[in-house]
């Protein structure tokens, strides 16, 4: 057993990955024969992922909050506290909190042979951002 106390400080997600302000905590990191990651993914009322793929991949968990996720081609889905979607290998997507809510998610994936856990495509528009169904 290893327990690796809190030592990383919480990190503001890079803007060229995200839309609004989302901030990352590390969860888990690929070492040794592991190749996963993971992380604690904040994201406040409307921020957003940018289209990306997973080479493996990726499952989100909704922790907290109301969330949106979409597939390339896909209708825009409501996520909530509980819920969790997997995101096929090489799968567009994007993921972010509502409008008007925040939302927290555990997002897991496997790194590439390379190391790299994505490939980042544009930004989601204001226009595919607001297809969204109404949040109850």
């Amino acid at each position: 057993m290893q327990v690796t106390k809190s030592s990383i400080d919480t990190r503001q997600g890079p803007s060229d990955w995200f839309a609004g302000a989302v901030y990352l905590d590390q969860v888990a990191a690929p070492a040794g024969s592991s190749r996963v990651s993971a992380s604690c993914v904040h994201f406040t009322p409307g921020a957003r992922t940018a289209w990306h793929r997973h080479p493996n991949g990726q499952t989100i968990y909704v922790t907290e909050g109301v969330g949106l996720a979409q597939h390339r081609g896909g209708p825009v889905e409501v996520i909530r506290p509980g819920d969790r979607v997997f995101f096929e290998p090489g799968e567009e997507h994007w993921h972010g909190a509502a409008p008007n809510r925040y939302m927290t998610h555990i997002a897991i994936q496997e790194v590439d042979a390379d190391g790299h856990p994505a490939t980042w495509g544009d930004h989601v528009t204001d226009e595919e951002y607001g297809a969204a169904p109404p949040i109850d």
